[in-house]
């Protein structure tokens, strides 16, 4: 998402990939290539050959080659790129919930490395490591002054390697070692409980090949719980986005069979597709339908769906069938704004191409790109207001930016001057103790959005947000 902002303390952070801002289609790579522009690539070549005899110093043919082609890709929108090995890696982890390292997740506190929990059944859940512990040292590197990602790297590795980190334990005023054997994690996307007797909750922090089965168990964990459901809360808030066949599974979980969940368009034949709540669009296996061992119930239940400006792409293709199909109440604030799908082709067996090739649109043929989905009920992130919204990153923002596709774009002038007070009121908010800030971990008792959903279920009132309008589509520049 690009310039995604990392706020402390109510922004978890996993130790898994980065944030997928994309719906990623797996593909192998097509024989048929377009005719080559003689004249360009006559040009191109001669660009190559001055700078290999002209340049002040040698410089590797490769890295001229995959520059080439990094540039040539990013020129075209944000979520267009060129993987070579490593990112190409990175990439498969991350849309596979799957990678090699201690298994925790993390957030920044105060320039260091905060546990927010160890993922269970991990290595650093066996050695013991526990929510709030903070890490000052990976191997012999102090942790004050790097970087979340950079954290990240140094805490994974191969598999069957060792890292040390050094604990600080704060209720127990005491610093120790704690050695920890990397091996593969399997992340969990999904989190959920009975919120009180008759209300559930399950969150989906991304979209991956395990998702689906994951939410299953958890939405089968909590009937067990309580079989007489009275309302469900599915909470797409941060959930950058993933996997389409993930994201056609969740929406066909309550949506009746065989309607459409979302269309795409683009130049290609098969970018020009229609996906349905029916098995055959969204299973992986031939072991039959993942939905199948869901309650029944499920398809009845009361919805309400909770998103915010940090819901992208698969969670937008979710909250838009269920809302067009009006099969939920959208709360919260304007979504991100991603309406675009990329293809993944393999260039190799370790190099690939993510290409934009086609815009997607929900059943009742509403282009998401650079708008969003405007929930039904507007929802401010706090009981003071929309604190920090202004600060977050939409489609709308990012340069080179894919236009929807229908209707004029308008831009918000007043935009620059809300971010500004809102990054003067986020210095202030970092200031204070955890506790005290005003944007609370979701899905706890103070989650001032979950706490409305629960008031919509009863019909008890709502406090609507009195600032939040929808924002259009933000002109181009070029």
């Amino acid at each position: 998402m690009g310039h995604k902002l990392k706020i402390a303390g109510w922004v978890s952070i996993g130790v898994v990939a980065g944030a997928l801002t994309t719906v990623s289609l797996q593909t192998v790579a097509r024989g048929a290539m377009a005719p080559l522009p003689l004249e360009e690539i006559q040009q191109l070549s001669a660009v190559f050959g001055l700078v290999k005899t002209d340049y002040v110093e040698p410089v590797d043919d490769k890295k001229l080659i995959t520059d080439a082609i990094s540039g040539m890709v990013a020129s075209l929108d944000p979520h267009s790129q060129y993987f070579d090995k490593k990112s190409f890696k990175e990439f498969r982890e991350g849309t596979s919930g799957r990678f090699v390292g201690v298994g925790i997740e993390i957030t920044q506190e105060d320039g260091l490395i905060k546990i927010v929990s160890p993922i269970e059944g991990s290595p650093a859940f066996r050695a013991g490591l526990k929510t709030n512990d903070l890490i000052t040292k990976i191997d012999e590197t102090a942790v004050k002054g790097l970087s979340l990602n950079d954290a990240v790297k140094k805490m994974r590795g191969e598999p069957a390697t060792k890292v040390t980190l050094t604990i600080f334990r704060k209720d127990e005023s005491r610093t120790f070692p704690v050695t920890i054997t990397r091996e593969e994690i399997k992340t969990q996307s999904v989190k959920g409980k009975l919120l009180e007797p008759g209300y559930g909750w399950v969150r989906l922090s991304q979209f991956q090949e395990r998702t689906v089965d994951d939410f299953v168990r958890k939405v089968e964990e909590i009937y067990k719980q309580d079989p007489q459901l009275k309302g469900l809360v599915l909470d797409l808030r941060n959930d950058p986005g993933g996997l389409l066949d993930a994201a056609v599974a969740i929406s066909a979980a309550f949506l009746p069979a065989n309607v459409t969940v979302v269309s795409t368009d683009g130049q290609l034949a098969e970018s020009k597709a229609t996906y349905k709540a029916a098995p055959e669009f969204y299973q992986r296996r031939s072991s039959g339908d993942p939905l199948k061992r869901l309650p029944a119930a499920l398809k009845t239940v009361p919805l309400i769906v909770l998103v915010n400006e940090g819901s992208a792409s698969a969670s937008e293709i979710v909250a838009g069938a269920l809302q067009d199909h009006k099969r939920a109440t959208i709360m919260g604030s304007q979504t991100f704004g991603k309406g675009s799908v990329q293809t993944v082709r393999p260039l190799g067996p370790d190099t690939g191409l993510k290409l934009t090739t086609a815009r997607y649109y929900t059943p009742s043929g509403k282009s998401i790109q650079a708008k969003g989905i405007v929930p039904d009920v507007m929802i401010d992130e706090s009981e003071e207001g929309n604190v920090f919204a202004a600060l977050r990153m939409r489609e709308a923002d990012l340069d080179k930016h894919l236009g929807s596709g229908q209707g004029a774009e308008q831009k918000d002038e007043a935009r620059e001057k809300a971010r500004e007070e809102a990054r003067k009121r986020l210095e202030e908010e970092a200031k204070k103790p955890v506790a005290e800030r005003k944007i609370p971990e979701f899905g706890s008792d103070k989650d001032f959005q979950l706490t409305q959903a629960l008031n919509q279920f009863k019909g008890r009132p709502v406090l609507v947000s009195k600032t939040l309008t929808e924002r259009k589509e933000e002109k181009k520049e070029n």
